[in-house]
Parts: C-alpha cells; structure tokens; sequence
C-alpha cells in the first residue's frame, strides 16, 4: 500500500459505491454493475486496493447476533498528554478485541472509543483493565446505546 492519492474518475466511484454496497460479489457481476468490462473492473479494483483507498475488504456481523448486545461510546481524559503517554494508551486499547474504534479528538476529552461486549459486567472487566488499572487515566465518561438507529460504512464517492 503506498501513501499517494489515485485521482478517482467516474468508473473508478461507480466501483467504490458498488463495493461498499456489497464487496461479495463477484468480479463480473461487478463490472456488469458498473458498465466496464471484467478486466478493466479487475485493474481498477487492484489500483484502487493498491493505492490504499480500498483499505480492507470485510463482513459486517451483527453484534447481537453473536451475543455483543452492549456497544458503549466512551470519553477518555488523560492526566498527562505528553505525546509518548497518548501513544501508550493508543497501544494499550490497540491490544483489546472489544474495543472497535479509538480517535484522538479535540476539543474535550483526548480520547473517543467505541466498544462492543456481551453485557455490563464485561463493559466492567474492560473498564478495570484499560481505565481504572492506569495511573494516566484522568476520566472515563461512558455512554450506554440504548437503539442504534443508524450505522453505515459507506462513504459516498
């Protein structure tokens, strides 16, 4: 994967809209779906993963599904901010399945977590082992989804 933009033309948004929709199909059926034929589609999907704008190809699983029923957003204060004590934490939460998305954010807490668990006792062992176990650790604020109404991966191109 290399860091260069691709400049994206009209079939090259007709494929990402199309992938992002549903990346299980096949290759032909994806160029009959974008109006080009298969071998285009093909070196046009391998420039578009190559470049790094198709990051990854994946399954979305439905949480309750496989018994991930509690999805917490979680603020996070460090005591100290030095750039070495963010990386840390970043590492830290890294290390941990449950916890799906990490951002630096500003202004605010120094840190935005999604995370996913079976239950509230499993929100609390995570707590404990990522929060309440660090001395940097300044704040937790959890919020607790009671209905997701929206999730989308697809960005429009």
């Amino acid at each position: 994967m290399t860091d260069t933009n691709l400049p994206l033309d009209d079939i090259d948004r007709r494929i990402l809209n199309a992938l992002q929709i549903d990346a299980s199909q096949t290759n032909s059926e994806l160029a009959q779906e974008v109006h080009v034929s298969p071998p285009t589609c093909l070196r046009r999907v391998k420039q578009l993963t190559e470049s790094g704008v198709i990051a990854r190809q994946v399954a979305i699983v439905a949480p309750e599904k496989v018994g991930a029923r509690l999805t917490a957003i979680v603020e996070i204060s460090l005591d100290i901010q030095a750039a070495e004590r963010m990386d840390e934490f970043e590492a830290r939460v890294a290390g941990e399945n449950a916890v799906l998305q990490c951002y630096r954010v500003a202004p605010g807490p120094d840190f935005v977590l999604i995370v996913q668990v079976t239950d509230m006792p499993a929100y609390h062992a995570l707590a404990h082992r990522l929060f309440a176990a660090q001395a940097n650790v300044r704040n937790v604020k959890a919020y607790f989804s009671t209905f997701r109404s929206k999730f989308e991966t697809r960005i429009v191109v």
